[in-house]
């Protein structure tokens, strides 16, 4: 099962996105234990995978996302948040801290909910379209991102690119010819027996130049980050 499985927006032309951010999760799978807070849960896509290896899974999202939240706790990430010192073994985040306009305040709440040594698995955007809007405020470089978290207190900073230049600009490629599926029903079904077999080829294609021209340092869709309380 792959940690992303049950994700609504995993679709035919973007499952590379997806595919990048499970093999950094299942990379990093040994900081998945005891109580892990979920900031920014959404509809919980992750919470089958992450119950294999946390006692307590707790989400944490706002009342207005755009999403069919499934939240346990309800508050706003640019606050405090309702939760008491220490109290987590992990805090996860994926896909969140571009939509806070005061990430800042994420993380420290992050570090201050995290029991000493305890693990933030947090994933964001580098390169990427606007989304979510109005609420999509930032795009994060390794250097922001190592900055930030050092402020907010956090040691043994990890910091990996999530893909390179090719799964990149492909993908993006993808999201601009997807957008040619519209019209009445058999038409969009004869644009969809068109496009995604040329979809789904270009991420396998992609991935393969990636493994053999990789430059992830300098133009990446996004960072998977580990940090330590």
């Amino acid at each position: 099962m792959k940690p992303s499985e049950a994700h609504n927006n995993r679709k035919p032309h973007n499952w590379l996105l997806y595919d990048q951010v499970d093999r950094m999760i299942v990379q990093h799978a040994g900081y998945l234990s005891g109580v892990l807070y979920d900031l920014g849960c959404g509809e919980k896509p992750f919470e089958s995978y992450f119950h294999r290896y946390c006692s307590k899974y707790v989400g944490v999202d706002w009342a207005s996302s755009q999403h069919d939240t499934k939240a346990d706790i309800i508050a706003d990430l640019n606050q405090p948040i309702p939760v008491d010192d220490q109290v987590a073994d992990t805090v996860i985040s994926i896909s969140v801290l571009e939509h806070l306009y005061s990430p800042m305040v994420m993380l420290g709440e992050a570090y201050r909910i995290l029991r000493p040594g305890g693990a933030l698995l947090l994933q964001v955007p580098f390169m990427w379209h606007i989304h979510e809007e109005p609420h999509d405020y930032f795009r994060f470089t390794r250097y922001g991102l190592e900055r930030m978290l050092l402020q907010a207190g956090f040691q043994k900073i990890e910091i990996h690119a999530t893909g390179g230049f090719w799964s990149t600009w492909f993908v993006k490629l993808n999201y601009q010819l997807i957008r040619l599926v519209r019209g009445p029903v058999l038409v969009r079904g004869l644009v969809q027996a068109a496009l995604y077999p040329f979809l789904n080829l270009n991420q396998i294609i992609a991935r393969i130049l990636d493994r053999i021209w990789f430059d992830g340092s300098r133009e990446t869709q996004g960072y998977f980050v580990k940090a330590i309380r």
